[in-house]
């Protein structure tokens, strides 16, 4: 074994995390959808070379280049919690083709009300298992609990679509593609909270700048989820296809010629879909910090005298994982 390269750092992140351009090329780098078809074993590799990088060994012949590529691995298969290997569909690298079909079969499928149904109870089951595998690791959740989620998030956003696809019938047709928006947006708003709840009740550990705990917030636990809703609703929006998609789609079929191949309408709109996504899945992500903080006058009187007591002054902030 050969020792790391003087001063280098696998977990130091490689851009400027408290900048949005240095998030957004962190979370290009993690969410590349090319990392879905690498083998089980290389991953295993990488997580085995990231692990013993951290002792201060690694493999004779290591470059820095390969370091990186390990850690983009890493990140992009194993939970920032647990380092546990996350499910497939659960990655965010697997937001784009998961996402691309799922998100432009919805915009196809929206004049009838089973095929609004059906597409929007495979989408909250693809969100399921993506908010599941994205929580915050160190607050557990039941089955009971998964399953509670699942049904509330479902039910609002078929309820939702289902209401405005109805609403929408005598509409213009542009209106009636948006019916898919305002369906992800309202189960995101259920979805997320329901499946974290945990962390709502029990509080979420918190750090001070050097890693140390410090205790546990049901605050933070707030400030993070929110956050997490308000990055899946951004992604869930203009770029993804909600908006701009219906517009261009309903542009397109004007022509004669697309009026001539309508069975390529729904392989068109996913294509559409995952060029959309490619930047948007990164771009959301990106919007706060993966590291979140939280001022300690913010935090629960008991935390934030217990750490008063023990830290005097010298812990202004607090910080802990969001999540995705």
């Amino acid at each position: 074994m050969s020792t790391v390269p003087l001063g280098f750092n696998i977990d130091a992140p490689r851009w400027d995390q408290s900048t949005f351009v240095g998030r957004l090329k962190h979370f290009l780098n993690i969410t590349d959808p090319r990392t879905v078809l690498v083998p089980e074993e290389e991953l295993d590799r990488a997580k085995a070379l990231v692990e013993g990088c951290r002792a201060g060994l690694v493999p004779p012949g290591s470059s820095q280049e390969q370091l990186l590529y390990a850690k983009k691995l890493y990140d992009s298969a194993f939970h920032p919690d647990s380092g546990e290997k996350m499910n497939l569909i659960g990655r965010m690298s697997f937001q784009v083709p998961g996402g691309m079909a799922i998100t432009g079969f919805m915009l196809q499928f929206y004049r009838t009300v089973p095929a609004v149904v059906f597409w929007q109870w495979v989408n909250q089951s693809f969100n399921a298992f993506v908010n599941y595998t994205n929580r915050n690791a160190a607050s557990p959740i039941s089955l009971r609990q998964i399953g509670v989620a699942y049904v509330t998030a479902t039910g609002a956003a078929l309820a939702t679509a289902v209401g405005l696809n109805l609403y929408t019938k005598r509409a213009p047709p542009l209106l009636a593609r948006w019916v898919p928006f305002a369906a992800v947006a309202a189960a995101n708003c259920i979805n997320i909270p329901m499946m974290r709840q945990q962390e709502i009740i029990n509080g979420i550990t918190v750090t001070d700048g050097d890693n140390n705990e410090l205790g546990r917030s049901r605050r933070a636990a707030v400030k993070g989820i929110t956050q997490v809703v308000v990055s899946r609703i951004t992604m869930a929006a203009p770029g993804m296809s909600e908006f701009i998609l219906p517009i261009i789609m309903e542009r397109l079929e004007k022509f004669t010629f697309m009026q001539r191949i309508r069975v390529l309408h729904g392989p068109l709109q996913v294509l559409l879909c995952g060029g959309f996504l490619l930047f948007m899945v990164p771009a959301a992500c990106a919007l706060f910090p993966q590291r979140c903080s939280l001022a300690l006058a913010d935090l629960e009187l008991e935390l934030r005298d217990s750490i008063v007591a023990k830290h005097g002054d010298k812990v202004p902030y607090v910080y802990f994982n969001k999540g995705l």
